[in-house]
């Protein structure tokens, strides 16, 4: 690491010592490393996630399974339930898989390379969990962090491909020692201080080596290509009720909102608006409409809904309309059915 490298370093976790955020995953600076089970269960979380939404999440699966081998044993269909408003739905399986593949092993592997190895860890989770849990030195870089060091040394070349850039320049001042901290520290400094819009430069320990500072213009860092419409789908939900209960279904396993329970729907997907055509026949009536952000497009979603119905055909399950909220149901569900219920 070179001198100036070094320079940053001292000066950062020096302001991390004083102005660290106080999360329920962390350990305070300069603390014995916390356990990794808590480590990799925020991490996870917080991939696309805000601080704010992932509390009451963490707080709720370190209650209810607070040991890594606790929630290997879990019932994926459990864990999903509890994920359940969290988004980005991939996670939670992949998270009842890497439980049960440490619970295999016996524990967390210590360095990148073997928790790479851990089924829905990508370098930056590991790089997370080797400096965080382990001390290890390794080069942690989430959207914060990328835009710190993008600022710091005023990186032009537009993202994703100036990526390589950003890594590197963060490897270069990345200490030996306490990278947990130094890398928890670059998290709170883009969180609170470096911020996408509006950065607080008076405040921060870095201003006087930040190239982006001195060009007067440190909002324009990271340069981003500029994004591309998302494709907007149109699908329909089925809302059916008998006797004060709903009818839910499972999804498939595999594809978008896998192995959720969810109300039935007519089909549509990230590539393709949905038929239309209801499960059963009926009298049905439309009661509003919902719409929806997923990564790779927009959704809006029209709510139809049948009483005094019969059996609908397939697999599912009548579900209390009064205890609905123990189901489960992924955001885009729920608020559908609670435009179905204040019908």
């Amino acid at each position: 690491m070179t001198a100036s490298g070094e320079n940053v370093a001292s000066l950062l976790l020096a302001w991390y010592d004083a102005h660290a955020r106080d999360l329920p995953w962390r350990a305070r600076p300069r603390d014995p490393a916390p356990d990794p089970y808590r480590v990799w269960l925020s991490e996870v979380m917080l991939q696309q996630t805000t601080v704010a939404a992932v509390k009451p999440y963490f707080a709720a699966f370190t209650s209810r399974w607070p040991t890594v081998e606790a929630l290997a044993v879990a019932p994926e269909e459990e864990v999903m339930a509890a994920w359940a408003g969290l988004g980005y739905y991939s996670r939670a399986r992949n998270l009842v898989k890497c439980a049960r593949a440490v619970a295999e092993r016996g524990g967390f592997p210590e360095t990148e390379a073997e928790l790479r190895k851990l089924p829905g860890l990508g370098d930056y989770t590991a790089a997370a969990i080797a400096a965080i849990a382990f001390g290890r030195r390794a080069v942690v870089v989430d959207a914060n962090v990328e835009r710190v060091v993008a600022r710091l040394f005023a990186i032009a070349e537009p993202l994703p491909g100036g990526r390589r850039a950003v890594r590197a320049a963060a490897d270069a001042i990345t200490p030996e020692e306490s990278a947990g901290d130094f890398a928890q520290a670059m998290m709170d400094l883009g969180a609170t201080i470096c911020t996408a819009r509006d950065p607080r430069c008076l405040l921060c320990p870095l201003s006087a080596r930040c190239e982006a500072r001195r060009s007067g213009e440190p909002a324009r860092f990271p340069v981003k290509t500029p994004k591309k419409a998302k494709p907007q789908r149109a699908g329909t939900v089925w809302w059916i009720v008998r006797e004060g209960r709903v009818w839910l279904v499972r999804r498939p396993g595999r594809g978008m909102l896998g192995g959720m329970r969810a109300l039935p729907d007519d089909g549509w997907s990230a590539g393709s608006d949905g038929s239309g055509e209801p499960p059963l026949a009926g009298e049905w009536r439309e009661v509003g409409a919902v719409r929806h952000g997923f990564t790779h497009f927009d959704l809006d979603l029209r709510v139809m809904a049948l009483g005094g119905a019969g059996e609908p055909p397939g697999e599912g399950e009548w579900w209390p309309v009064g205890e609905l909220e123990s189901a489960g149901l992924p955001t885009l569900f729920a608020k559908a059915a609670r435009r179905a219920m204040a019908d």
